[in-house]
Parts: C-alpha cells; structure tokens; sequence
C-alpha cells in the first residue's frame, strides 16, 4: 500500500483537482507567449488546500477577464498601495509582508494550485483583510490586466534559473519583462528580485544595468543590494543557503516623477 505523508499544512496529501469556483483552473492562453516561464504540473495538492480554494476564492481570489484590468482601488476596497508578488510558491513571504504592513494590499500571483490553497489557508489563519490571490500568467496580468503605474512595488523572489543553457529561454526575467515593469510600477516604486543562482543574479544584474534610463539600483551601479530587514526568507532561499548558494538581493526604484 502506497503511504500517505502530511505538508506543511498537517494534512495528508490527496490527488484532490479543484481550483476556482465554476470548475477546473484554465491554462493561461499562450498565445501572445508561446514560451512560459513555468510548466503546469498537477501536482499533489492536499485536502485542506481543496477545501481552501473552494470556500475561500470567492473572499480573497481574484477571477480576472483577459483583456479588463483589475480596477485595484475597488478589488481591495480601499486606495492603499499595492504591492504585487509574482510566483508566490506557497506564499509565507506575502502573507507575512501584508501581516506586518496592515495599510499597504498585496496581490500574489501563483499557477501552481497547492501554493494558492496554502496561501488562502494563511490569508485565513492571520485574518489578513489586505491580501488577495490570483492563478493565472503573471506576464499575462502585467501586459493585460494592470493600469499604467498601477503598482506601489513588485516582489520576484526566487524565480526558476531555469539552470540548463537550452532552458534558457524560460527564464521570466527577460527585456521584455523589465519593459512590463515599467509599465505598471509607479515612478518612485520598488522592484525587489532574489535569487540563489549566480549566472542568474549577474543576467538579472546586466539587463537591469542596460535599463538604466527605466530603473535606478538602490545600492549603486552594478551592485547587489544587502538582505533587507522586511524581506521574510523563502523556502526556496533556505535551501539554498543549506547548499551553499550565495543569494543575490536586487532592488531597484522605477525612475520618473
């Protein structure tokens, strides 16, 4: 017989398939981005997670219709800042930025369903009343579904490297996406990366550099940002550090007034 293990939430994992009210998830349209970022796995999702995403979505999801940006002010109820995580994983690090910054609201954007339902788990647990989710292309909601200097700040933390060379072209963080950024950060609003992975952080570096005219490094030119105090450490960077990786923090302010 097969053993059943409990996550992080305590419960036992189960083959459990339900995401947004209405039916199963829908994969994003690639269309417009025949290359994604990420690779859609099922998964395990357990079913505590299920049960979030069935009775919480309809509080704290975010259904978005291509082509309609999300009007934040009424999303969120009020005209607070909001800060925007791309690929939350399971989401401690948004829940705890919105715990500990009750007058700022964060959108966390996630496709994998077991982070989603864990995070909902979260937003619940804390009571959190500034903390949304979304499942679908972060690229997608950037280019589509955000007004123009939308956004106080954006969160990529720990993205995939995506570490062999003929992967390569998967990696998110592309000109084109500095070129979104821009796009939806306000002028005088943070874009706050990190990784792990050396070849990635000095390629981030280098196009962040080459966007000069779009974004300023907080720390100085070409240079690494130390570890911010807020910044709550991710699973991810935890393992990473275990392994012996050097974690690069990349922050920088979106130019303009």
């Amino acid at each position: 017989m097969r053993r059943r293990t409990r996550d992080a939430d305590g419960e036992y994992a189960a083959p459990v398939q339900i995401l947004v009210p209405g039916g199963a998830m829908k994969e994003p349209d690639c269309s417009r981005r025949p290359i994604r970022s990420f690779v859609l796995r099922e998964g395990r999702i357990t079913r505590a997670q299920a049960r979030a995403i069935e009775v919480l979505w309809p509080r704290f999801g975010v259904d978005w219709n291509p082509g309609v940006p999300l009007d934040l002010s009424v999303l969120f109820g009020n005209p607070n800042p909001v800060y925007l995580e791309i690929g939350f994983g399971n989401g401690d690090v948004l829940a705890e930025l919105a715990s500990c910054n009750p007058r700022r609201n964060y959108l966390g954007i996630e496709v994998h369903r077991p982070g989603v339902g864990h995070l909902l788990l979260e937003i619940e647990r804390r009571g959190l009343e500034n903390a949304k989710v979304c499942c679908h292309d972060a690229v997608e909601i950037l280019a589509l579904g955000l007004a123009r200097a939308s956004l106080a700040g954006v969160y990529l933390l720990f993205p995939d490297p995506w570490p062999k060379q003929r992967h390569h072209k998967r990696r998110i963080f592309k000109p084109e996406l500095v070129r979104l950024l821009a796009r939806v950060i306000r002028p005088g609003g943070l874009l706050h990366i990190a990784t792990d992975w050396e070849p990635y952080a000095r390629q981030i570096l280098e196009l962040l550099t080459c966007a000069g005219d779009l974004f300023e490094n907080t720390a100085s030119p070409r240079a690494f940002a130390s570890l911010p105090q807020e910044r709550p450490q991710t699973r991810f960077e935890q393992r990473g550090v275990r392994l012996g990786h050097q974690v690069r923090d990349l922050i920088y302010r979106r130019r303009g007034s």
